[in-house]
């Protein structure tokens, strides 16, 4: 009997999936449309709420749509036994090297600077930093860090990565622990955050670590928004301890009209969409495990729960 995977999306991207899974032999639901949740096989979910999914009395594995596996976390999101794999797919990987490169490149070279002259008239010519001459600092060394760190590299920029467990990368000075992070911070001229959202990461991007960053850095973060206070963000900038930010998550989402974010000629926004994930692509990755469990093989991409990614 064929197996069944159950998608939780809205029916634009729902088509979109059903589509990527239409050559593999794995049969394809719209989550709202399931009548008989005890044939469930499989879960890709994003954001699925409390007592879903322990409604599925025959899971087998739950697929997380995203990177991050927050939304999974929580009292009565998880039926216990249950294995959880994260989404890693090369579509996704590479949207989050482009959307790093673009935005580490526009702060090295004073792009923002130039933009305000621009508006203000004045011809002013700053003396470009050589790639080898700066340093850009990475939390979170994991596939999507790790990708964006290596093609730094390759483009001659000294890269310092901080990650929560010792990690060895071609070319990186990789750091671990308190200790760690305090030298990332200190020399990170330009700092970009790929941090899961754990109870160690909450808030860890805040006053306290933003002042220990070299006055006129840069911060970008594209991980997880709740890593970040946006107040002390913001007084930072204030102050010009820090030249500029470029932020694609947020402490709230979707962004509130009234956040200063809006308006601060400082940051440079964009609405969670450094990296998306892309049905085509991300339904191999998918269907892989699949016929991994099938033939009892280990699952690729397994999540730590307990750890938080």
């Amino acid at each position: 009997m064929l197996e069944t995977l159950a998608i939780k999306s809205d029916l634009e991207r729902f088509n979109g999936w059903r589509s990527a899974f239409k050559d593999f032999d794995i049969h394809v639901l719209d989550w709202d449309q399931v009548t008989d949740k005890s044939q469930i096989d499989y879960a890709l979910v994003w954001d699925p709420g409390p007592g879903v999914l322990t409604e599925f009395a025959n899971l087998k594995i739950i697929f997380s749509v995203g990177a991050g596996l927050d939304h999974l976390k929580g009292e009565n999101i998880l039926p216990p036994g249950i294995p959880v794999v994260r989404m890693v797919e090369d579509g996704l990987t590479a949207g989050m090297v482009e959307y790093v490169l673009y935005t580490v490149l526009r702060f090295h070279r004073f792009m923002p600077q130039y933009e305000r002259d621009k508006q203000n008239k004045v011809w002013r010519e700053l003396v470009q930093i050589p790639a080898s001459k700066r340093t850009v600092g990475i939390l979170g060394l994991g596939v999507l860090g790790g990708n964006c760190a290596k093609t730094l590299v390759q483009l001659g920029f000294n890269v310092a990565g901080w990650s929560r467990t010792p990690k060895q990368l071609p070319g990186v000075g990789c750091y671990h622990g308190a200790a760690g992070l305090d030298h990332v911070l200190a020399m990170s001229e330009i700092l970009v955050c790929l941090l899961p959202l754990t109870h160690q990461t909450q808030h860890l991007v805040n006053a306290e670590t933003l002042a220990k960053l070299p006055k006129g850095a840069c911060f970008i973060n594209a991980g997880r928004g709740a890593c970040q206070v946006e107040s002390d963000l913001i007084a930072a900038l204030d102050s010009d301890h820090l030249a500029g930010a470029a932020l694609d998550v947020y402490e709230f989402e979707p962004l509130s009209p009234k956040s200063p974010v809006w308006t601060h000629p400082k940051i440079y926004f964009t609405p969670h969409i450094a990296s998306m994930v892309h049905p085509d692509t991300s339904a191999i990755h998918v269907y892989d495990n699949i016929v991994r469990h099938r033939n009892n093989q280990a699952l690729t991409h397994l999540a730590d729960m307990d750890a938080g990614y």
